[in-house]
């Protein structure tokens, strides 16, 4: 019964399942949203590119509530969007506003906190098997949101801030990323805990790569350019998609039955 329960709560919910494909396109995401929000803000004015942006997630996230159920493809449209949103949001608080990227990373860091207060208390629980209802939706689209500017703002600190460079703050996150991994397998770490943990730890991971390897080699980057990293991320990011969503066909085209043993 509790096998048939859980199995139900994940078809109803709103977004996808924590898969090892879920992970490789959320940091596929992170890093195109980092290098496309640069790729912006160097060839156009930020003064229109923003707002325009902004006006893009908006259009994308009416689509994603207003789905029935979970689609890859809008659901994946609406995270790079918010990547690249959530980017800009971290990149004019440091570059716009002149906020230190220690201070941007401590701020970002109680909004997150403060909306998994207010969702827990609201909601009971901050489990993404649980995102069934326009509220919940809405509060875990808040935490997404807060997860990208803070992780932009982490990222951008260790790189520059403790100067480990882009490759060394990669290399940094994709070390500490490990730790919620082995909590979970090896010492029966909470789920929703590492999860979480994980999920903010995915966006300096993917930009600390992404920026490395789009910046030119006197920044201690490979100088591929933001343009034909953020093109990469994309076809990688579609290849990921398209197999989610083939996969969640199949998924569905089964019997009610053997979907529970899935």
């Amino acid at each position: 019964m509790a096998m048939t329960s859980f199995a139900a709560a994940v078809r109803a919910s709103k977004v996808p399942e924590a898969t090892v494909l879920f992970w490789v396109t959320k940091v596929l995401t992170t890093g195109m949203g980092e290098t496309t929000s640069d790729f912006f803000a160097v060839n156009f004015d930020p003064v229109v590119v923003i707002p325009l942006t902004g006006l893009a997630l908006a259009a994308a996230l009416v689509l994603q509530f207003r789905a029935k159920r979970y689609s890859p493809w809008i659901y994946w449209l609406t995270a790079l969007l918010v990547s690249v949103f959530g980017t800009m949001a971290a990149d004019v608080a440091h570059v716009g506003l002149g906020v230190p990227y220690l201070v941007s990373t401590a701020v970002f860091a109680v909004v997150l906190a403060a909306v998994f207060v207010v969702w827990r208390r609201v909601e009971g629980t901050l489990s993404i098997h649980s995102i069934s209802t326009r509220r919940r939706e809405a509060f875990y689209w808040a935490a997404v949101l807060a997860t990208f500017a803070l992780g932009t703002a982490a990222g951008d600190l260790t790189a520059t801030v403790f100067d480990l460079g882009y490759l060394g703050s990669g290399i940094l996150f994709a070390v500490v990323i490990a730790v919620p991994a082995v909590a979970y397998v090896r010492f029966a770490m909470n789920p929703v805990l590492a999860f979480w943990f994980a999920y903010v730890l995915t966006r300096p991971l993917g930009a600390s790569f992404a920026d490395w390897m789009a910046v030119p080699a006197d920044r201690g980057g490979l100088g591929f350019g933001t343009g034909p990293v953020s093109l990469g991320a994309l076809v990688l990011i579609v290849a990921c998609v398209a197999t989610l969503a083939a996969r969640l066909r199949s998924r569905r085209a089964l019997p009610p039955a053997a979907r529970v043993l899935l």
